[in-house]
């Protein structure tokens, strides 16, 4: 098997482990912020298991890109626009000395926002949301 088609299969596998943390963190950050929760320990991993396992998708997928050699126009529109994703998806640390309820207002948006960049790039792509 070739290097391109492991990571090919590697990249379209952990997705369903980003959906699984995405999930979890949205829902832990909603009742964090329904329920005024303190942002403790937990919430804190929750985030940097999002922001860890965006970033495992993204690296897989810049290998990939690289190791594929040709960069069409989709190729590169997908990989800038999951780069800013996974830029994003870092951004928690910023809210660290916020308020509790600011902390999980401003991660669950973040999380939006990530969710709205990864539908843009996925949509870029030829085979789109169907691949």
């Amino acid at each position: 098997m070739e290097l391109s088609t492991i990571l090919l299969e590697a990249h379209s596998g952990v997705r369903w482990l980003v959906v699984l943390i995405t999930i979890i963190a949205l829902v832990w950050m909603t009742l964090g912020l329904v329920q005024k929760r303190a942002f403790d320990q937990t919430a804190k991993r929750v985030m940097l298991a999002f922001s860890g396992m965006v970033t495992v998708q993204w690296l897989l997928g810049l290998i990939l890109l690289l190791v594929m050699g040709a960069f069409t126009g989709y190729q590169l529109e997908h990989a800038v626009t999951m780069t800013l994703a996974t830029g994003a998806a870092h951004m928690h640390n910023r809210f660290k000395n916020a308020p509790d309820q600011t902390r999980y207002r401003n991660n669950l948006l973040l999380i939006l926002i990530v969710l709205m960049l990864v539908f843009i790039g996925v949509a870029r792509l030829p085979q789109g949301w169907m691949g």
